[in-house]
């Protein structure tokens, strides 16, 4: 099957898919953890047998207090994450941890601020801006010798309209995940984000290059012809090496702690999205510029 005569098809996909993630956002948005929003963070040491997360959660659930996460650390201390606590909460669920569980020992208890919460917010949203702008100036330099059809920004410009496709998926079903499972965004979150942009941006630039390498050689004298043969000649590489990314992601979250599976399921979805993206959108986009700059 010819992916170029066939774009049309996968631009359709792509914008069904990021028009699904685009409108779910916009109705429901994304549920922040208290990494974010503000919270308490409680970390409790167990010197005897480490009950489950479930038991814990369920006992301070009878006083009320709802915790959003547990993350295990050692083999016998628990990290909790919660909303605002206050003090005469504090107290009484930690009394209570202490009747069912014997031997706890509380290492920490600290409110984390709004504030902290919205200098996180800002410096994520700083942090994935200088990753664009700084892919869109990297591949404009690399490809700036091949400009015969192309110009070397348009290159940095899809990759970016590349990027945008492989973030908004994992956005739009983590948040259908938040609203209907209650899932939370967390740090963790936005480093799987990050890491999603530069997975995606290395798989893109490799069928780029290769488009490269052959306008240098001039192995064909139809540009459609000459991104095909690029693609063909990269998409195994780009499946096998997804592939075996992929079997190691599936491994942790299915297998792994619960505090790493929200990471998990974000690169797996960002790295079979960015797959596509790179062979069935980023190319053909470039064959769709060229044929505008012609006419």
């Amino acid at each position: 099957m010819s992916i170029i005569k066939n774009r049309k098809i996968f631009y359709t996909i792509s914008i069904l898919l990021v028009g699904f993630s685009i409108l779910v956002l916009a109705l429901w948005g994304l549920n922040f953890g208290i990494d974010f929003t503000g919270g308490t963070l409680w970390e409790i040491q167990f010197h005897n047998d480490r009950p489950s997360i479930d038991a814990v959660k369920t006992e301070l659930l009878k006083e009320g207090i709802e915790i959003a996460t547990v993350q295990p650390t050692g083999n016998d201390i628990y990290i909790l994450r919660a909303r605002p606590l206050e003090e005469v909460q504090h107290q009484i669920g930690l009394a209570l941890l202490n009747d069912t569980f014997d031997g706890i020992e509380e290492m920490r208890f600290e409110a984390i601020g709004p504030s902290i919460g919205k200098e996180l917010r800002d410096k994520a949203l700083y942090a994935i801006i200088i990753v664009i702008l700084g892919i869109i100036t990297y591949v404009a330099w690399s490809f700036r010798k091949v400009e015969k059809i192309v110009s070397s920004w348009v290159y940095g410009v899809i990759a970016i309209i590349a990027l945008v496709h492989d973030v908004l998926i994992p956005l739009g079903i983590f948040a259908v995940l938040c609203k209907f499972y209650g899932v939370e965004i967390t740090s963790a979150f936005v480093a799987a984000i990050l890491t999603v942009l530069g997975y995606s941006v290395n798989d893109t630039i490799v069928v780029f290059d290769r488009v490269r390498e052959n306008l240098r050689k001039h192995t064909h004298n139809d540009f459609n012809e000459l991104v095909e043969s690029s693609i063909k000649q990269t998409i195994q590489r780009s499946i096998n090496t997804s592939l075996t990314t992929l079997l190691v992601l599936v491994a942790i979250f299915f297998f792994g702690g619960e505090s790493i599976k929200a990471f998990a399921l974000v690169l797996i979805i960002g790295i079979v999205s960015g797959t596509y993206s790179s062979i069935f959108l980023a190319s053909p986009l470039l064959v769709t510029w060229s044929l505008k700059k012609a006419k």
